[in-house]
């Protein structure tokens, strides 16, 4: 799986119809309108994500590996 920042996840989410609900220090909360699931980005400027933080988001999100290009 390639390896993304916090930032270009949140890209991501926001091209897939995620919103920016909120952010609380360096953790931006998303939504999507008609889903209950609430999906939190850790961003701490270009810092990869974890691997098994960046999988747990995409699989909240509902995103595969294409999604990340």
């Amino acid at each position: 799986m390639k390896a993304i920042s916090g930032k270009a996840m949140c890209k991501v989410l926001e091209r897939n119809g995620w919103e920016l609900k909120r952010t609380k220090s360096s953790h931006h909360i998303y939504g999507k309108p008609g889903v209950d699931v609430i999906v939190t980005v850790p961003v701490h400027g270009n810092r990869d994500l974890r691997t098994g933080t960046q999988k747990k988001i995409m699989k909240d999100a509902g995103l595969t590996e294409n999604d990340l290009t």
